[in-house]
């Protein structure tokens, strides 16, 4: 018998193949893998901390010391370096300073490490205030909802940078006085400090925002119509989906955090010579910019290629994150 066009295809149906779902770290690393530029952002900034890690290593097996002087690197006419690109051989991969001849490479390698501390430990620092006090904001609302909007805001209201050219010599002496080794030691941890305390208003009051939507949604209703305990929805329900928006904030604060250490560097306050960070470096390579360009190239490649990274990195996240975005 002839089949007619309306009959039924048979097909078969593989019971062995099991479909199984994502969760949305799983989504999220998904898109962010099959986003080139937040690939290469990665490898930059894995390179970048690799090398500030292992950076005393790489300058023993080099030969390389950040402090040594090698005058006879230099020419007498100015005290510049001898060759072009700033003295470049293999000796020397990235020249030397003028008037001193320390090693380029080695400084830089040294001064990634004070600049990125820097950074990363004033960006969890003030990442960690910020979420305390805006989950406990707008969860708790009322009078204390309102007083800690307030400071909030007082907090924005000072001039940063004034602020901090006017508190760190007091500060400092304050951070001595409780045992942190004068000079450099205290430097760091006033700058910790400083960029710490007025950077966490911006996320305090992005995560109360966040918390305020969350709170009206059924899940939070259900645990609170079944007893559950402050402690339990804040630390169970609310804060597994604040995690985007606290990565997103990490990353887009950590350029800035980076390019305030250089910014502070140019005014005088920063680690003293002959410690170098990125910001003091491209500070004493200006005074050379007409003579010696590629001395002042060095340390801002480093910092423009870590605050782009960082930045892309944070749209990137912001991107894979976003749970209204095309299914992968």
């Amino acid at each position: 018998m002839s089949k007619t066009v309306n009959d039924p295809v048979p097909f078969h149906v593989n019971n062995d193949v099991q479909v199984t779902g994502r969760t949305l770290r799983q989504i999220a690393w998904l898109r962010l893998k099959r986003d080139k530029v937040a690939v290469i952002c990665m490898g930059v900034l894995a390179v970048i901390v690799l090398l500030a890690i292992f950076g005393p290593l790489i300058c023993r097996l080099l030969h390389l010391d950040p402090y040594s002087f090698n005058s006879e690197l230099l020419s007498d006419a100015g005290g510049l370096p001898n060759g072009r690109f700033g003295g470049v051989s293999l000796a020397h991969p990235l020249g030397v300073e003028p008037l001193t001849g320390r090693d380029i490479l080695a400084r830089l390698l040294y001064g990634s490490r004070i600049s990125l501390f820097i950074a990363l430990l004033a960006a969890v620092i003030s990442v960690a205030i910020g979420v305390v006090v805006g989950v406990v904001a707008g969860y708790s609302r009322g009078r204390l909802d309102s007083i800690l909007s307030r400071f909030m805001d007082i907090t924005l209201a000072f001039p940063l940078l004034l602020v901090i050219l006017a508190m760190s010599p007091v500060l400092e002496q304050r951070v001595s006085a409780l045992g942190v080794p004068d000079g450099n030691s205290a430097r760091i941890v006033t700058l910790i400090l400083v960029l710490s305390v007025f950077g966490w208003p911006y996320l305090a009051r992005l995560i109360r925002g966040q918390v305020l939507s969350l709170r009206e949604r059924e899940f939070i209703e259900a645990a609170i119509s079944i007893g559950s305990s402050d402690r339990r929805i804040l630390s169970k329900e609310l804060l597994p989906n604040l995690w985007g928006p606290i990565l997103i904030y990490a990353t887009i604060a950590l350029p800035g955090l980076i390019g305030a250490e250089a910014t502070l560097a140019f005014l005088g306050v920063s680690v003293l010579p002959p410690t170098a960070t990125w910001g003091s470096m491209l500070y004493e390579s200006v005074g050379y910019f007409t003579v010696d360009p590629f001395y002042f190239c060095v340390p801002l490649t480093m910092l423009l290629a870590s605050v782009l990274s960082f930045n892309l990195l944070g749209d990137a996240l912001q991107d894979a994150l976003d749970p209204k975005a095309g299914r992968s």
